[in-house]
């Protein structure tokens, strides 16, 4: 039997988990050693099909035990069976196909560190330049691009047109807060990333160490790609799906309402259109109290109207 015949395949499963609080997207980290060196990494382990019955139930039976959280919303986010993702070139191993999942977990909070000391972290800190609440973030212009169009120039036409659209650089483009995937590939080809020079890909400025607050802290394998795939559906969905509610109290101002929006999406938005959305679309109900808690005036307190479900088949806030 040859080498390719007798490869061998394992099924993995990896958990994108998101969370928010204080104006800020979280994902759920653990690590393999509790050291400054050790690397962040999504809750991941191998499906076992003698103890579960489905992918899913052993998805949140492994996040149990390794973060001591119990999972609300789940839903499959993709396959991902690169060879090199927990293998070096000359590995016979058997191959880890990872089956990828997207999961909110309201209030984010922990029932106990599991296993593997895990703990929430800000999406940001491994995607900086996808947060523009702010504004365009000076990193971009100052350090990212500048890199990637030196990358550009000695690569071929497809990738100068992928790098125009994923950062909109002609005139007439505008940022697409979706692409976030198609921007962390094009800066892991370029080796701009702490991954790349991981997998001995060869980086275009081989003297530069990825700066963590220019280019993001990188995770072990190539769980940031699972990361930027979750984040780009994320973003995608909340615009036809209410998952936002997912993410929010049971009750709540529609200041925090847009403050939770925005976090997830990374821009501002106009606060008066921002409420003409969520009200003609029916998303919220009153409850007919207030929150003293705004630093102002009381303010009124919504709640999602479940209702909507029935309606219409994409209720979401389509900004």
């Amino acid at each position: 039997m040859t080498r390719s015949e007798s490869t061998r395949i394992a099924i993995g499963l990896s958990a994108a988990i998101v969370g928010y609080q204080d104006q800020t997207p979280l994902i759920l980290t653990v690590r393999e050693a509790q050291n400054d060196a050790a690397m962040d990494m999504l809750p991941f382990g191998p499906f076992d099909p003698l103890k579960h019955r489905t992918i899913e139930l052993g998805l949140r039976a492994f996040v149990l035990a390794q973060a001591g959280l119990e999972l609300g919303h789940v839903e499959q986010l993709y396959t991902f069976g690169d060879r090199g993702r927990h293998a070096l070139p000359d590995d016979e191993g058997a191959h880890v196909v990872s089956v990828g999942y997207l999961a909110l977990s309201r209030g984010a909070k922990l029932r106990d560190k599991g296993s593997m000391g895990a703990g929430f972290q800000p999406w940001y800190c491994y995607f900086p330049w996808e947060d523009w609440r702010m504004g365009r973030p000076d990193i971009l212009d100052e350090h990212i691009l500048p890199a990637l169009q030196d990358w550009a120039q000695s690569s071929d036409d497809a990738h100068r047109n992928r790098l125009k659209l994923a950062f909109a650089l002609e005139e007439g483009l505008t940022w697409d807060d979706e692409r976030v995937l198609d921007r962390y590939e094009l800066l892991y080809e370029a080796g701009l990333i702490g991954e790349a020079i991981a997998d001995g890909r060869p980086s275009f400025t081989p003297s530069m160490q990825p700066d963590p607050a220019i280019f993001g802290k990188a995770m072990r394998y190539d769980h940031r790609r699972i990361l930027a795939t979750a984040i780009s559906r994320l973003r995608s969905k909340l615009k036809y799906r209410p998952l936002i509610f997912e993410l929010v109290g049971e009750e709540f101002t529609l200041t925090d309402l847009q403050k939770t929006f925005e976090a997830l999406a990374g821009r501002h938005f106009h606060k008066q259109n921002f409420r003409r959305l969520v009200e003609t679309n029916a998303l919220v109900e009153p409850t007919g109290t207030t929150s003293d808690q705004t630093g102002g005036r009381p303010a009124q307190l919504f709640r999602f109207r479940r209702e909507v479900l029935l309606e219409r088949p994409a209720p979401g806030i389509r900004v």
